[in-house]
């Protein structure tokens, strides 16, 4: 085999071994972005639940003021036509 033939194969698998590296580099880059991403997911999903959570308890909370409110008025108005319980 001549020097010529010999520093082919030397930098053919040079070549094929930073060719692998490379691979190797980027599968572990898609593996990386991957499970960030499904961590970005999963963090949003839980932050929308909480909101969601947080706006149902909100509007509860709002629409029994309105209740109580409306009972009062309705209170106030049988009062001042002397039906209501209290005369």
């Amino acid at each position: 085999m001549s020097s010529s033939q010999y520093n082919a194969g030397q930098s053919r698998a040079k070549t094929q071994a930073k060719t692998e590296d490379w691979m190797e580099s980027a599968k572990n880059t898609a593996e990386s972005a991957h499970d960030k991403a499904c961590d970005a997911t999963n963090s949003t999903q839980a932050q929308a639940q909480q909101s969601k959570e947080e706006k149902a308890g909100f509007l509860q909370q709002t629409g029994e003021q309105v209740v109580h409110m409306a009972q009062g008025a309705i209170d106030g108005v049988k009062n001042t036509l002397g039906v209501g319980d209290k005369k």
